[in-house]
């Protein structure tokens, strides 16, 4: 039977590469045999599902944003051509989610020996050494090469042609490294364990003695380690024979190990090979380098944010479209500024962070207390400070000048975002407005005020725009403007599977989109040359 198995084609159609149709049903060492499987290559599965991928128009890495243009072209070619990667740039850039999404979407489901750590294919095991395992005989191994874990080994010997296997996914063949000086070539290679060796009683180099490393449990997946030059020379070492023959041994052992594994690792430009912390040898293995950047539109910034922001209760959160759009112009101004440190950059993070920041801020000041939608206003925006992280280059990198720096871009920020509004209003409507303001004197902004139903001696936003017809008439308008934008962002999110609860528009906003609406256009009469509005305190009145 194993014989016949391991010289005859595959009786089933591939579904993806070493996949049959029906594989689910395909539960046993003997279902395998009978059906002929073939098991294929981590570089052939790679490959063979990224052209399958890109024949039907799909997407290859669902959630990686803003680099189809450059960066997904680059690592498509590294894939098609059967390299390893190193993923040069800076903090926050998606490095490690590129390698995760790799092993996600390319790998193929793999039938593995249930129990295994090492990921122990059974039909990878020589013809002769299954058969002499399924009878009970002798394995004699005629070169010193591992195939399948001694464990392994037993469980076939105990269950015969029951042996249980399980279809393990790509993702459960992805192991990460974050390179810290603690990391040993043990960690990496796998070692002679001393407890397993009291334990059974086996000899020193007995093959039962042997733990396995990282190396071994990413076998027939991807190995990303992240921050390669933070590890030293003598660890990098240990990978040259990996990345250049497949292959690689530990200390004195006898026996050869062939992972079938792909590296990814990820590097920051400023520890790249010019500094000499990749050692040559292996800069020179890991075949294809791909820089990554930052996202280079506000749009795509946008989109990360809400894509990769944890919200606790998406459900009572609503985040308007000008709140996005004015934490990601926060994070792209905070890259750009000139006092602020380009080399060390200014993660995608800021941006995730500061958005999870005005949420537990809109909960803390109204949700909570109010009972009322979470929904974050401009008035919140100063909570972001103890999220938004950078270094100062060009002044002292103090948390004074920081603060200074950061309050100077959120008022830019601000600032543009609200006369995008502004300016597609009518000159009558302003000079409305501005007469509304010449009657009643001053409007009160605040956290803690609802946008509709407040309790007595506060009054709440829809009570106070009651007496102020030009300015309701304008939140009005810029309310229908922002809902169809809103809707853009929802479409552009739901194309690229981004989940949209958080940004839908629905009928229980409670006046608080309609307060969050208002702010921004007091804000923008701020800014109108001259300027309509002044903001003292707590309040807006007529500009002097």
């Amino acid at each position: 039977m194993v014989h016949r198995s391991y010289t005859t084609k595959p009786k089933y159609t591939e579904i993806m590469p070493g996949v049959p149709e029906d594989y689910k049903q395909v539960k046993t060492l003997g279902d395998l045999l009978k059906i002929n499987y073939k098991h294929v290559t981590v570089e052939e599965q790679m490959r063979g599902n990224l052209i399958a991928k890109l024949k039907k128009g799909e997407h290859p890495y669902p959630g990686i944003i803003g680099y189809d243009d450059d960066v997904i072209p680059a690592v498509n070619r590294a894939i098609l051509s059967g390299h390893d990667l190193l993923l040069v740039g800076q903090i926050g850039q998606a490095k490690t989610k590129i390698a995760e999404a790799i092993a996600k979407n390319l790998l193929s489901p793999i039938p593995v020996v249930r129990g295994t750590v090492t990921n122990d294919i059974p039909t990878s095991i020589p013809e002769d050494q299954l058969t002499a395992l399924l009878s009970d005989s002798e394995v004699v191994r005629t070169q010193p090469e591992f195939t399948v874990s001694p464990e392994c080994e037993d469980i076939i010997r105990s269950n015969k042609l029951e042996t249980k296997i399980d279809w393990i996914s790509g993702a459960d063949r992805y192991k990460y490294i974050l390179s810290t000086p603690d990391i040993s070539v043990k960690d990496l290679v796998g070692q002679i364990d001393a407890i397993k060796i009291a334990k059974k009683g086996v000899e020193l180099y007995s093959m039962e003695s042997y733990s396995a490393g990282q190396l071994l449990q990413a076998r027939h997946g991807i190995l990303c380690i992240d921050e390669l030059p933070v590890l030293d020379p003598r660890k990098q070492v240990s990978l040259l024979s990996v990345l250049q023959e497949g292959k690689f041994t530990t200390g004195a052992y006898p026996a050869v190990f062939k992972p079938d594994v792909k590296i990814i690792a990820t590097a920051n430009p400023i520890d790249y090979t010019h500094s000499g912390k990749i050692i040559e040898p292996l800069f020179d293995r890991l075949r294809s380098h791909v820089d990554t950047h930052y996202p280079r539109t506000v749009e795509d910034e946008m989109l990360i944010t809400v894509q990769e922001s944890r919200i606790a209760d998406a459900k009572n959160v609503m985040l308007p479209v000008f709140i996005v759009r004015t934490i990601a112009k926060i994070t792209q101004m905070t890259r750009a500024h000139h006092d602020v440190n380009h080399n060390k950059g200014v993660s995608v993070r800021m941006s995730v962070h500061s958005m999870e920041m005005m949420i537990g801020e809109a909960e803390r000041t109204r949700s909570i207390t109010f009972g009322v939608k979470a929904i974050p206003r401009f008035c919140d925006i100063h909570c972001i400070h103890q999220s938004s992280k950078f270094e100062l280059a060009e002044m002292e990198d103090t948390r004074e000048n920081r603060k200074n720096v950061l309050d100077s871009i959120i008022e830019s920020a601000l600032k543009e975002v609200a006369l995008e509004y502004i300016q597609k209003l009518a000159p009558e409507q302003l000079i409305k407005v501005k007469n509304d303001f010449a009657k009643n004197k001053a409007f009160q902004v605040s956290q803690a005020l609802v946008g509709s139903g407040g309790i007595s001696k506060s009054p709440d936003y829809e009570s106070q725009l009651a007496k102020f017809p030009g300015l309701k008439a304008a939140v009005n308008e810029t309310i229908g403007t922002v809902k169809d934008e809103q809707k853009q962002l929802v479409e552009r999110a739901k194309q690229l599977g981004i989940r949209t609860d958080s940004i839908l528009f629905t009928p229980d906003l409670n006046g608080e989109f309609t307060a969050a609406v208002t702010e921004v256009i007091l804000e923008g009469l701020r800014h109108t040359q001259p300027p309509i509005l002044d903001r003292k305190d707590n309040s807006y009145g007529l500009a002097q």
